[in-house]
């Protein structure tokens, strides 16, 4: 039994903000400086009462839409979001609902970041390897922006809102292949809203900087900048290593790298560092922002769409980021 990536469709909000728009609110910045040093230009923001669930919900809509897929083939249901509708019940029971797939199909939410569509496309074949299902609809949705404090202008022009539905099945335009996953969790402050939960309930209401003038608010989304680029740094050339080795492929034979849009300083420096020619590594940020687990498969349809991922490539897929957490995998494109 095979897994393959069957079709992918994505969501995003109404709302669009602008660097111009953005810089309104942090006149010791200009949109030209924005775009420089993160390479976006634009990110798309749910509005108030817009859920991770209801963009998750168009997402699938649009992909059953777009690909003539019937709700009724599909047999699991896999959220990934850090953003969920509710403590309980987990969000992909609800969508199972409202989208009518059968009450069959399996259904659960995974707390996870910019890694979680790797992880999802992991778990999704280890279902059809393990003959549990054969048609996961993986749905990555998040809503950071919810979650951002007003003033925190680095994250604010880095983030946008979205959700992607991808299709896993029996067959489809891309075989996935092996996987590399990892993680470290001595990291995890680094990246973090603290509060809201049961580890700690309350507000604290401590906004603040960090040592590197970073807005910290345990009641937002914190992100100490400087320690995320060197964690990647280590982590993403040893973890490009270890996918080549698992498929026994040689990084010449790589045709297009397509990996987590966090910004375009990052993605550039992870480019020389693993000495990857600037044409085979596939940059999409500029009209999205980073969309946290949402960027790959975002990224990927796109580049299918633009005709630069084609019929026999093989691509490296690569997320990594809050938890911290990595993972990568080849797919073969039969399209």
């Amino acid at each position: 039994m095979k897994a393959f990536i069957k079709a992918i469709s994505y969501y995003l909000p109404e709302r669009i903000v602008t660097n111009e728009e953005l810089v309104k609110d942090f006149p010791e910045w200009d949109a030209e400086k924005v775009a420089n040093k993160t390479g976006i230009l634009s990110r798309h923001i749910a509005k108030p009462d817009e859920t991770a669930g209801d963009m998750a919900l168009c997402a699938a809509r649009k992909m059953f839409e777009e690909h003539q897929i019937s709700a009724n083939d599909i047999d699991f249901i896999m959220l990934c979001t850090q953003s969920p509708d509710y403590f309980l019940p987990t969000t992909a029971c609800v969508l199972q609902d409202k989208l009518g797939i059968p009450t069959t199909a399996g259904a659960f939410d995974y707390n996870l970041g910019c890694s979680g569509y790797v992880y999802g496309l992991a778990l999704a074949k280890g279902l059809i390897y393990a003959g549990i299902a054969k048609n996961i609809l993986l749905l990555t949705a998040e809503t950071y922006n919810k979650q951002i404090h007003s003033i925190d202008k680095g994250n604010r022009s880095i983030f946008g809102d979205g959700a992607a539905a991808t299709l896993v099945s029996t067959d489809g335009f891309a075989e996935i292949g092996d996987f590399s996953l990892g993680t470290n969790g001595a990291g995890a402050e680094n990246l973090i809203v603290k509060t809201g939960a049961f580890r700690e309930c309350n507000a604290l209401n401590d906004c603040g900087t960090d040592e590197g003038g970073s807005i910290k608010s345990s009641d937002h989304l914190y992100m100490n900048g400087s320690e995320i680029f060197n964690f990647t740094l280590e982590a993403v050339p040893a973890l490009m290593q270890q996918v080549l080795e698992k498929n026994n492929i040689e990084k010449d034979n790589i045709d297009m790298f397509v990996f987590h849009q966090a910004n375009k300083f990052m993605l550039n420096t992870i480019r020389k560092v693993c000495d990857i020619p600037k044409e085979k590594f596939y940059i999409d940020l500029e009209k999205t922002g980073n969309t946290v687990s949402s960027t790959v498969p975002i990224a990927l349809k796109d580049a299918i769409n633009s005709d630069i991922i084609k019929n026999g490539m093989q691509v490296m897929l690569a997320g990594f980021g809050v938890g911290y957490s990595w993972g990568g995998c080849i797919i073969n494109v039969i399209i």
